[in-house]
């Protein structure tokens, strides 16, 4: 039976490191597959073009039409069934991070591809570090997945020291204090991410703030996004006594 290994590829450091280090070891890939929400930081879109020029090989990108989820899906079941859009993510409700998951089985083994039927097995490789045992999931429905830098004892700052000696630096994003850098709208970061955003990142943030006129749920569950603006606002203005 023909066998074919695809990368899954976030472009975050882990997911980096994994695929160079793949390569450098000389591990056969057949396939590199990115899925993107189209929210992503532009350091990020500009890093995953970096890394296909550095290997010499195309990354299959698939697309998320994340704001007709956001906003204009409309419901036809459930509690809010006739509205419209999902809203802000939440850890009950993480309806973006359930897209990107389908958008990369599809790809694998949507009825148009059929690779068990053609007598093609799947191996895939997903980048979660060595230190990250909560998410290292077992296989399901009978994938056959597997997490080399676990295997290898890679833990998540030597992926990304590994990644800085390759001379990927992600336009600075981790050198700011992040130690994600996906979605810049999710509501699931880390306080001082979202801090870093609204310092550093003022057309994104003013994007956030658009599409927080078109949710129904409140960005977290104890902030809204006029509440984290007065926030860091507030937090970061000049001491004038100084």
């Amino acid at each position: 039976m023909e066998t074919q290994h695809i990368v899954s590829f976030s472009g975050g450091k882990d997911s980096t490191a994994m695929l160079l280090m793949m390569l450098e070891k000389g591990m056969r890939v057949d396939r590199i597959i990115n899925v993107d929400t189209t929210k992503e930081f532009p350091e990020m879109y500009a890093h995953i073009k970096k890394v296909e020029e550095f290997i010499g090989r195309e990354i299959e990108t698939v697309k998320i039409d994340f704001d007709y989820w956001f906003a204009e899906h409309v419901k036809t079941k459930g509690k809010r069934k006739g509205t419209k859009g999902y809203g802000w993510p939440d850890f009950r409700n993480r309806w973006c991070t359930a897209l990107k998951r389908e958008a990369f089985s599809h790809i694998l083994y949507g009825k148009e591809y059929k690779p068990r039927k053609r007598g093609i097995a799947v191996v895939e490789y997903h980048g979660i570090a060595a230190d990250e045992q909560k998410r290292l999931e077992k296989n399901k429905d009978g994938r056959d997945v597997r997490y080399p830098l676990a295997e290898w004892g890679v833990a998540e700052d030597e992926a990304l020291k590994y990644c800085f000696s390759k001379g990927f630096t992600w336009g600075g994003l981790y050198s700011e204090g992040r130690s994600r850098v996906s979605c810049f709208c999710c509501p699931l970061q880390r306080m001082k991410e979202l801090e870093l955003t609204f310092l550093n990142h003022k057309d994104l943030w003013g994007e956030m703030e658009n599409m927080d006129a078109l949710s129904f749920r409140q960005f977290r569950s104890n902030y809204s996004i006029p509440d984290l603006r007065k926030k860091f606002e507030n937090k970061n203005a000049p001491n004038p006594q100084s």
